[in-house]
């Protein structure tokens, strides 16, 4: 079966946003490439954009959580659109609350974690770099993910 890995554009901010994510997941990058890494390839980018992050990957369980800076030449990444929400499947109620206050810290919460009308231990939030996640914990699945 198919892996969903979420990849996400930032304004420059990208390794600062995974250092937050690594600090908050654990586990080490699977992949940094800047853009002063791509030689020729990369020409085209200004002097002062070098060191800004082309590819960065953070392996989460099987999954993969992927970003890059945005070369100013390219425009501004709306930070405020609608994006897509990330969804954790928490394995534990402790596990969810972990990741709920280490992921909200800073951000904006719609939805504070608490137990939800439908069963599960809920929460939906925006993180201080404006990525929108779910954490959801179903005692009924934990065992299964």
């Amino acid at each position: 079966m198919p892996q969903i890995n979420p990849h996400y554009n930032f304004n420059g901010n990208a390794e600062e946003a995974f250092t937050f994510y690594k600090s908050v997941f654990g586990g080490e990058f699977s992949s940094i490439v800047r853009f002063k890494d791509l030689g020729d390839a990369g020409a085209h980018i200004a002097a002062h954009e070098a060191d800004k992050v082309m590819h960065i990957a953070l392996p989460i369980g099987r999954n993969l959580l992927m970003g890059n800076d945005v070369p100013e030449s390219m425009g501004r990444t709306n930070e405020n659109e609608n994006r897509s929400k990330i969804v954790i499947n928490a394995v534990s109620k402790e596990e969810a609350d972990q990741l709920y206050t280490g992921l909200s810290a800073g951000g904006q919460v719609e939805v504070p974690i608490s137990d939800s009308p439908w069963g599960t231990y809920f929460a939906m939030f925006r993180d201080r770099y404006g990525i929108e996640w779910m954490i959801d914990y179903d005692p009924k699945y934990a065992d299964k993910i």
